[in-house]
């Protein structure tokens, strides 16, 4: 095989028309509920979100300027770097959530504020934008350049990605207790951490998954007993051990959160001594690892 050939194997491969229009879709209704959180919720009651957002809504309290304008200037730098840095497929969804966001905070400000209750707004503008944001992430997108500006922070700082965007947020949320009030500069900050947390619900999903490799000399045993007991498919791999160099067989299997007691309760009773390692996964696709009916 050719380098081109080779090439134009991994080169990506442009979607098809359906997953174009879905991801459209989906962007979209995760850049309204955005807007939504921020226009009816958060903006009114002087309530800010982290980011370039948190920065946009401040400038637009000091200059009466639409929301909208600045939530679209500050975050187009970043769709240059981001095609950069992250790939033309990511910018373009950015671009096109960043679009739809400054679109309807502009369409969504004169409606008056969905409650005056500050605590009230706080807790559903952070689940609202949360999932908005959540929505726009999973269809490979985003609606902040913050994080793309932390990737390219995390290329010089001894920090994380995470841990800059924290430090970021921490320097918005703090400079909003000037802007408007210390109050709420610290509703603010709830509202940041509940919006964080709406992010994950949605991003890894409700329903999350659970990885898990075993380690027993009664395999076949085990792997009978999790397929008939929790009607989920298990694979068998081969292993070795470092120390010993003896030969093991690896149960692999996908369970949810709620059948990991079960699945314990197993182990006990069939091998007590059996090495067992649990992991979060964030989606499970493919494979034959749907459950199956328990009789």
């Amino acid at each position: 095989m050719t380098y081109q050939q080779e090439q134009s194997r991994t080169m990506h491969k442009p979607m098809s028309k359906l997953k174009v229009i879905q991801r459209a879709i989906a962007i979209s209704i995760g850049a309204i509920l955005m807007a939504v959180g921020l226009e009816i919720f958060l903006v009114p009651n002087s309530v800010i979100d982290g980011g370039i957002t948190g920065i946009s809504i401040m400038l637009s309290h000091i200059t009466t300027l639409p929301l909208g304008i600045f939530i679209f200037v500050l975050n187009l730098p970043f769709f240059f770097i981001g095609r950069k840095q992250i790939g033309k497929t990511f910018a373009i969804s950015t671009l096109f959530g960043i679009i739809v966001l400054s679109i309807f905070t502009a369409l969504f400000h004169p409606v008056p504020a969905f409650t005056e209750n500050i605590f009230l707004a706080t807790i559903f503008g952070g689940i609202v934008i949360g999932a908005g944001v959540g929505i726009v992430i999973r269809y490979g997108g985003a609606l902040d350049g913050t994080e793309i500006l932390a990737i390219l922070f995390n290329k010089k700082l001894p920090f994380s990605v995470g841990e800059i965007i924290m430090i970021i947020n921490v320097f918005i949320l703090g400079v909003a207790g000037f802007v408007f009030s210390w109050d709420r500069s610290m509703y603010s900050i709830i509202a940041y951490v509940i919006a964080t947390k709406t992010i994950d619900t949605v991003v890894k999903g409700f329903d999350e998954s659970k990885s898990i490799w075993i380690i027993t000399d009664k395999h076949k045993e085990v792997g009978d007993a999790i397929l008939a007991r929790l009607g989920r498919g298990v694979t068998y791999l081969k292993g070795e051990g470092a120390y010993t160099e003896d030969e093991k067989k690896v149960i692999f299997c996908i369970i949810n959160r709620l059948e990991e007691a079960k699945l314990t309760a197993i182990l006990e009773e069939i091998d007590d001594k059996a090495f067992l390692a649990v992991g979060d996964i964030a989606e499970v696709r493919g494979g034959n690892f749907k459950k199956k009916n328990i009789h």
